[in-house]
């Protein structure tokens, strides 16, 4: 990170999301730092994540991406939101067991219920590997709740 003034986001202690979750052992085990206007996670992907030869493989890509993506607009708008579409560009590969960055940011709220983000993952170069665009859905505490998903919960991500 670049950005002095980044602070760690909170993960969730209950959860087994391949994605973010600490208590997975086989997951990405993502940890996320607000920026001022974006969110980024620093990560080296292990090799059993590899698609052909060294390349990390798309779909480990695409998640680290809608991660992102998804805890950015959770910290800037202060709601839980999930994925409606995702759009990917893969630019160039990115290396198993080399450093990366991904970003997540918010490009345009399209309404009380759906948020446009864009993201991207960069090599130790600062190189572009993959860029994405996604639609989220934000939902009101009332569904967030029907899921199964406390205010306490929601506070704890967000904060």
């Amino acid at each position: 990170m670049t950005e002095d003034s980044y602070i760690e986001l909170k993960n969730r202690t209950n959860g087994n999301c391949f994605g973010c979750s600490q208590d997975n052992p086989v997951g990405l085990q993502m940890k996320f730092f607000a920026g001022k206007d974006k969110v980024v996670s620093d990560l080296v992907i292990s090799p059993h994540l590899c698609g052909w030869n060294q390349f990390v493989h798309g779909g480990v890509l695409t998640t680290i991406l809608d991660e992102v993506m998804s805890w950015s607009a959770m910290h800037f708008l202060k709601c839980m939101v999930v994925t409606k579409n995702i759009e990917i560009k893969f630019l160039k590969p990115a290396l198993v067991d080399e450093p990366l960055q991904a970003s997540g940011w918010i490009k345009k709220k399209t309404s009380r219920r759906e948020v446009i983000m864009e993201g991207s993952i960069r090599d130790k170069a600062g190189k572009d590997c993959v860029r994405a665009e996604a639609a989220f859905a934000i939902l009101s505490p009332e569904i967030a709740k029907r899921m199964g998903i406390s205010e306490e919960e929601v506070a704890g991500l967000i904060t």
